[in-house]
């Protein structure tokens, strides 16, 4: 749970962040992060369509760079686009400048998105102060850990009915790592949520 669903003490460490939307509102915002990538980025906009949803990607520059057809693709059905950094580069590895810059030059090929997510979910205290001046900065509520390959499809399926609630954000991959894993969670999921009246919504 420590991961799936951080507690409050961590959530304290950024707290202009956003974790988690309405608490009294029966909705969940879906995310997506690390694509474009080819083989699994269309797949999930085809599952969204077939469910009339929207969702917010957050993605990699460098990913939009050599796969500029998927990122269109994300863009034209209507979805919002969150910045992941360039390189999806750890913020503390890095410097506030460096950071930065990199982060600058994925938000130039997102047509200057003011949502951002850092990848592994921390940032230095700077990069963080900085960052808040000019992003709506989203963490999640609830992270699926479809990356993880010790878990499996209906292990993550069983992630999201445990820890969901009302205005949770709820983390997905759309990457080579999660693919087995969200191609059978994913549907399944979404068909849940809508069993148990969630509305899916999308950030301003």
């Amino acid at each position: 749970m420590f991961i799936e669903q951080p507690p409050q003490l961590i959530r304290y460490l950024y707290p202009s962040a956003i974790w988690r939307m309405d608490k009294d509102e029966r909705a969940v915002y879906l995310t997506f992060d690390d694509g474009p990538i080819p083989r699994v980025t269309p797949w999930v906009l085809d599952v969204l369509d077939r469910y009339g949803i929207k969702a917010t990607f957050f993605m990699v520059g460098d990913n939009i760079r050599k796969h500029p057809d998927e990122f269109r693709m994300v863009v034209e059905r209507g979805h919002r686009i969150g910045n992941h950094t360039f390189n999806h580069i750890r913020g503390l590895s890095y410097d506030i400048n460096s950071y930065l810059e990199n982060t600058d030059k994925a938000c130039r090929m997102m047509m200057n998105t003011n949502l951002f997510r850092p990848p592994h979910g921390y940032m230095s205290p700077k990069q963080y102060a900085e960052l808040k001046k000019r992003y709506k900065i989203i963490m999640w509520d609830l992270v699926t850990r479809d990356y993880n390959r010790k878990f499996n499809g209906e292990q993550i399926l069983q992630k999201v009915k445990k820890y969901v609630r009302n205005g949770s954000i709820i983390t997905f991959h759309d990457s080579l790592k999660s693919e087995e894993n969200i191609r059978y969670a994913l549907p399944k999921a979404i068909e849940w949520l809508m069993e148990q009246g969630y509305e899916f919504k999308v950030f301003d």
